[in-house]
């Protein structure tokens, strides 16, 4: 079985071409795709070359973890059933083509255990599911009726006030591009001059800028806590005595794990997350590298997804 598969030939070079599957063994599912989402951050760096060092890093590599498709072909130890709709959070199908991280393809086999059965009425909208796990990781730690601080106000920095809000507590964002300032979802969205807090129990980053920290151990109340949920391409470095003075804390929220993915299913089943508003741009597969140049330049397109129905 072969699928077409975007391919990073190398950096800022990219492809759209079929590439043989490596086949399905014993406990594996065939998933054909329908959408697939860019992600703005792993793999814009992937895209420009300015990966940090990374299991698995090298070209030629196939990108994205953010697919939803309909399982054709599952054994019955799969524990996964013919005809459902499934999240895949990548695969490592390819061959010698690197799965970096995999999903970016019409076709995927991958282990069941790793599939996440979703709502088929989601549509496209579960491609987000994996920043929706993300956000719900940094999110450890903020308690009902408190007043965090985000900031970034990309998808990832969205769904996360999303599910403060859903703890019972109150976000404040910074954003400095006017146009991802739009869009707030019963929070304020800020500009950093604008806010004159300094005392903010957690501030969580998502913004991937690494030359912000002191400006943010400025903010925090005494014994504070800053989480890192972007991803920095660049060393982090901070002046000690400010955050000395306030004893802070600093912590980094990883990607998501099994438990994330079951949590936010949850959330969005039971209609306590939404996932409306987010997903601003489409493109069918076959104009994958006009949409990756979109998702990484155009300040407007906070999620690109790419449509694998037709023409794959």
């Amino acid at each position: 079985m072969d699928a077409f598969a975007v391919i990073l030939e190398r950096p800022e070079t990219l492809a759209l071409d079929r590439l043989p599957l490596t086949p399905a063994v014993e406990g594996d599912a065939v998933v054909a795709v329908s959408w697939s989402g860019i992600s703005t951050g792993t793999e814009r760096l992937l895209w420009s070359g300015r990966m940090p060092p990374f299991p698995g890093m090298g070209y030629p590599l196939v990108p994205g973890y953010e697919s939803v498709g309909t399982v054709i072909e599952a054994g019955p130890e799969a524990g996964i059933r013919v005809g459902q709709t499934v999240f895949v959070p990548g695969a490592r199908c390819f061959g010698p083509v690197r799965g970096l991280f995999g999903g970016a393809a019409s076709h995927l086999i991958a282990p069941a255990a790793r599939l996440v059965p979703v709502d088929a009425g989601l549509g496209a909208d579960a491609c987000l599911i994996a920043l929706a796990a993300t956000a719900y990781r940094a999110l450890s730690g903020v308690k009902p009726g408190g007043r965090p601080l985000i900031v970034g106000h990309g998808v990832l920095g969205r769904l996360l006030a999303r599910l403060t809000m859903v703890a019972g507590a109150e976000p404040t964002v910074w954003e400095t591009n006017p146009v991802r300032a739009a869009g707030a979802f019963g929070y304020p969205v800020l500009a950093p001059d604008a806010d004159p807090r300094r005392d903010y129990a957690q501030i969580t980053d998502v913004s991937g800028d690494a030359s912000g920290l002191d400006g943010l151990i400025a903010r925090l109340a005494p014994g504070g806590e800053i989480v890192l949920a972007g991803f920095y391409e660049a060393p982090l470095s901070f002046a000690f005595p400010a955050a000395f003075m306030r004893e802070a804390r600093i912590r980094v929220s990883a990607e998501f794990r099994p438990d994330d993915l079951a949590a936010v299913n949850a959330l969005i089943g039971g209609g306590r997350l939404s996932l409306d508003g987010l997903i601003t741009h489409r493109e069918p597969a076959l104009r994958a590298e006009s949409a990756y140049r979109t998702a990484f330049t155009d300040p407007a397109c906070l999620k690109m997804i790419l449509d694998w129905r037709v023409g794959a």
